[in-house]
């Protein structure tokens, strides 16, 4: 049964971060490019960040470059999204999507509220 399970959503101040993480099961997790997307109300899934299935290469969201991390651990088969300098624009449910050839899976979502 394939999972992914995000974590590290909440609420936090503008400036302030948050570490997001995603935690996979269920599939060949090292063969697959691992990518956050967010979904604010109102508005369409964009793509945050991706990286490769061995995380040698990342991209990212014009806005979101300098601020936000990906990273992944294929050992633990979990990724991740460090989040800084956050923005009252970046309230939105954070999604891990995991795709190779026509495989695509996606988490459940996990909540991040920018607000003082």
């Amino acid at each position: 049964q394939v999972q992914l399970v995000e974590s590290g959503g909440g609420l936090v101040q503008p400036g302030g971060s948050l570490r997001l993480s995603c935690a996979a099961s269920g599939f060949t997790f090292s063969r697959y490019a691992m990518n956050w997307y967010r979904q604010a109300p109102g508005k369409e899934r964009e793509l945050v960040a991706r990286i490769s299935s061995v995380g040698g290469s990342t991209m990212y969201l014009d806005s979101m470059k300098g601020r936000f991390t990906i990273s992944r651990d294929n050992a633990k088969a979990t990724v991740y999204l460090q989040m800084n300098s956050l923005k009252p624009e970046d309230t939105a449910v954070y999604y891990c999507n995991a795709r190779y050839s026509y495989y695509d899976y996606w988490g459940q979502g996990t909540q991040v509220t920018v607000s003082s």
